[in-house]
């Protein structure tokens, strides 16, 4: 993973001595909250309902195990013992003190970490795929364009006040999981037909009050060049984007506004005047930046490790384990290992304290000391032994990692909601946890498969609930929590949104909402197809005419549907579970 060299270690100590400053004269009231409003958001501090949020950088998800201790630390001494990590790969604490913030920051730059541009009008924390230079189908390793890209964005001047935040993300895979179609910009490495690498280009994505999937303005731009193309893209919406209206600021609205040809043509005339300038990339310093990630030391290994073969075919929650959580590397003899934060009674994306270090044990002693962060608020390790995977599932089921849920109903996004945020109109965490207790058996999850639930607390949509295959969406109605549920969205290639099935249901409601859109897949799905492809197939109408088809109960928690009964595919006009159809 990357390292800091003398600069980067510098300027983040400059910046905890200058927020430090800054802190003290707001607390001593010689600076107004207004005034100190942009500089805390630009260390990442937002303003809570129970306490002040702390959102730290981790760029393109990439940590030591040191560094995750770092977290743990944090949790225990300025937190209540837990942290959240969100789908941007950063993670938050939300019960801190203000006169605290700037001990944190300073405790994070002794591990080679910040909180710069998590929040505000600027650049954030750029994003990529949490298999970066492991995974069997990249073309070319993403990393070190990530860390140019976040050397070129940090503390930029002319982009430190822009309409409205904006968000990268790079992937060098075949398979898009660093979610590039729903980001401001987002950026495939590959190599033309001359073998040359370069950027495919896409701009506007989006989601929020307005979902866009982004454009393709370039199908290539030189790996040499990429900077300066981004750059002015950028400068193009600096200049016309909206800074009257908060909510059509984003550049997606730019793009919509004017079509993607008009401005296409705004950004090349504005490359021309720097496509050769001093942003030019070369190859020493890409080399500069690669030599600051550390290769690691791989063995010659065999390709299947027999201890391994032989328990998973005596023991079914290993095999399951090894079927949703273990990924496979490109080095012969190793793979990748998603340690799953989505267990019963959890908030999704939480981790204890004591979790942050076991997590950054188990980092140390199976995948060489370096953990991810995945967009679906889960944690990687992306280096471990064939030969390890027993030893790592013994230690992982202690820590309450083992969960094999990963792409199944129960891997749940969700943002903090109602339960802390102040722009949250309902709460996502608990509803999350009455889904997950609703659907609490892995039989049942399996053979319902691959389906991403995501929920949102408010329409700026930090959990992607458009992009879920099953959205949700918190709604305020006279003061009262209702939420507005969403089938068809995805994120990989082809991004889509998703379709609004129809008017909202009160909290108690969506468990069997759930159910319900369930029990028509498992009845219309073919052999093999997913909820994804079942939807798109026969399209949203079937899931809405049986939802609605009576009243969903509001006052009762009914069972989950018999597992034995969707296994032989009882058709869903067939009241299997419940006397109300």
């Amino acid at each position: 993973m990357y390292r800091y060299d003398l600069f980067d270690q510098q300027i983040t100590e400059e910046r905890v001595a200058q927020f430090r400053d800054q802190v003290q004269r707001r607390l001593s009231g010689d600076l107004a909250e207004d005034d100190f409003r942009v500089l805390r958001l630009q260390n990442g501090v937002y303003m809570q309902v129970h306490a002040y949020m702390m959102r730290l950088a981790v760029p393109y998800g990439m940590l030591s195990g040191k560094q995750m201790r770092m977290f743990a630390h944090i949790a225990r001494k300025y937190d209540r013992g837990y942290g959240h990590f969100t789908t941007r790969q950063n993670i938050q604490f939300n019960w801190l003190k203000l006169q605290d913030t700037p001990n944190i920051l300073a405790d994070l730059a002794t591990v080679e970490m910040h909180a710069n541009q998590t929040s505000g009008s600027c650049i954030r924390n750029i994003t990529s795929d949490e298999l970066a230079g492991v995974a069997q189908d990249e073309l070319i390793d993403p990393r070190p364009y990530a860390e140019l890209l976040r050397q070129w964005s940090t503390f930029h001047p002319e982009f430190a006040f822009l309409p409205r935040k904006f968000k990268f993300s790079v992937t060098g895979a075949m398979q898009d999981r660093a979610a590039i179609e729903i980001n401001d910009i987002g950026l495939q490495v590959l190599k033309n037909v001359d073998g040359q690498v370069g950027f495919r280009v896409l701009v506007g994505g989006g989601l929020g009050r307005t979902p866009v999937i982004g454009t393709e303005i370039s199908a290539f731009v030189p790996w040499q060049h990429i900077i300066t193309f981004v750059e002015s893209i950028i400068r193009v919406y600096n200049e016309f984007g909206r800074r009257d209206n908060l909510y059509k600021a984003r550049i997606k609205i730019l793009v919509k506004t004017i079509g993607i040809d008009e401005f296409r043509r705004q950004v090349e005339t504005e490359w021309k005047l720097s496509k050769d300038g001093p942003n030019t990339l070369t190859q020493v310093e890409l080399d500069r930046v690669t030599a600051c990630f550390s290769v690691p030391a791989y063995e010659k290994l065999p390709e299947v490790d027999a201890s391994v073969v032989s328990l998973q075919r005596q023991n079914k929650s290993f095999a399951n384990w090894l079927k949703r959580n273990v990924k496979p590397h490109k080095i012969a003899g190793y793979a990748a290992v998603e340690l799953s934060l989505k267990r019963t009674g959890a908030a999704p994306g939480d981790a204890l304290a004591a979790q942050m270090d076991a997590a950054a044990d188990l980092a140390d002693r199976f995948s060489f000391g370096e953990l991810r962060i995945t967009h679906m608020q889960n944690l990687v390790l992306a280096d471990v032994k064939q030969s390890d995977l027993i030893a790592l599932w013994t230690e992982a089921k202690r820590s309450g990692f083992a969960t094999p849920n990963i792409g199944l109903l129960t891997d749940i996004i969700c943002c903090p909601g109602g339960d802390f945020c102040s722009l949250a109109n309902a709460r996502s965490i608990t509803l999350a946890k009455a889904v997950d207790e609703r659907f609490n058996d892995i039989d049942f999850l399996q053979d319902i498969g691959e389906i991403d639930l995501n929920i949102s607390g408010c329409v700026n949509a930090c959990a992607h609930h458009h992009v879920g295959h099953i959205g949700i969406l918190g709604v305020d109605k006279s003061g009262e929590e209702w939420y507005q549920v969403s089938i068809g969205g995805s994120k990989g290639s082809p991004a889509n949104i998703g379709k609004i099935i129809g008017r909202s249901f009160h909290f108690a409601q969506i468990p069997e909402v759930v159910a319900r859109l369930l029990q028509v897949y498992v009845s219309e799905r073919h052999d093999g197809e997913r909820f994804i492809d079942t939807v798109r197939r026969t399209g949203i109408d079937p899931f809405v005419e049986f939802v609605y088809a009576a009243p969903v109960p509001e006052d009762e928690k009914l069972l989950m549907p018999d597992y034995d009964l969707i296994k032989q595919g009882t058709p869903y006009d067939t009241p299997y579970y419940s006397p109300r159809f």
